[in-house]
């Protein structure tokens, strides 16, 4: 099938089994791991942690990117992978349900979107489902899921393009990631939170990275311009860890100083709603083991 589900339009010919193009992937879903996942934000996690589903393969290359292991379409990242069909699909949220997610967390399932939503489509989920994105997406491939998802959980990468195509390939990340939560919010419309528990709602993650404040700054400015209290979260993320080979400003970790002005240019700016991450978050043990 020729796909341009994501911005990259690529037109590659996926087949059930065999992919290509911008993400490198088939069109049949590839699960690379399904866990009880304890180091989303409060709101998802509850007492035994978000359900999470993580799906091998992503349409960015981000140069830091943590889920290397899987993210990437070659051999090694695909060796541990499983291919599911539908119903396969749909037993694992079931199982995953059935040890006490608090949610379905699905984490980069958008260039698998299409048969994503027809697992979504078989039942009414007792918990709700989290769409756990790159927010490099577009509003065509997003509207299908209306009334599927309750919770959508994007990044906001970069509101720099010089700095999204440096470290991800995508320098027209921003204007295809803006309106594209623009566009989950009007599915979900405001959070809603109840006993400590969001359940539906946009929550908004932006991962500071070493050296580059400004960037930081210019999303936090569109955040406050585009929403207003009450309507969406914003969690911004201190876990930034380096990975191998990293080099330059990305060979190190954010400092104290650093993000202690975001965080105080986050609060002049009127960004209440959300979540900080203290330094012990940028360690390795956050990041799941493929």
């Amino acid at each position: 099938m020729k796909c341009n589900l994501c911005p990259r339009n690529c037109g590659a010919l996926r087949t059930e089994r065999d992919g290509g193009g911008a993400c490198g992937m088939p069109w049949a879903p590839i699960v690379a791991k399904r866990m009880l996942h304890r180091w989303e934000e409060p709101c998802l996690t509850g007492e035994n942690g978000a359900g999470a589903v993580f799906f091998t393969g992503c349409a960015l290359r981000c140069a830091y990117c943590q889920n290397r292991a899987i993210s990437r379409p070659d051999a090694e990242a695909r060796a541990g992978s499983k291919a599911v069909g539908v119903a396969e699909l749909r037993g694992m949220f079931r199982e995953l349900i059935g040890r006490g997610a608090a949610c379905l967390d699905l984490v980069t399932p958008s260039h698998f979107a299409p048969l994503v939503r027809e697992a979504l489509r078989g039942e009414e989920w007792p918990v709700p489902v989290v769409w756990n994105s790159s927010g490099y997406e577009k509003v065509e491939t997003l509207r299908p899921l209306e009334g599927l998802v309750q919770i959508y959980l994007p990044d906001m990468k970069y509101a720099l393009p010089d700095l999204a195509e440096a470290y991800s390939g995508a320098a027209d990340y921003f204007q295809w990631a803006a309106p594209a939560i623009e566009e989950m919010f009007r599915q979900t419309g405001p959070y809603r939170m109840e006993n400590g528990k969001l359940l539906s709602g946009v929550l908004i993650r932006h991962l500071m990275l070493p050296g580059e404040l400004e960037n930081t700054r210019r999303v936090i400015d569109w955040f406050s311009r585009t929403f207003r209290p009450g309507d969406a979260l914003f969690s911004l993320m201190r876990q930034y860890t380096p990975q191998p080979g990293a080099a330059g400003k990305l060979s190190r970790r954010v400092t104290g100083a650093e993000y202690r002005a975001a965080v105080a240019y986050m609060q002049n700016c009127g960004v209440a709603d959300g979540y900080t991450q203290d330094a012990a978050s940028a360690a390795d043990g956050y990041t799941p083991d493929f």
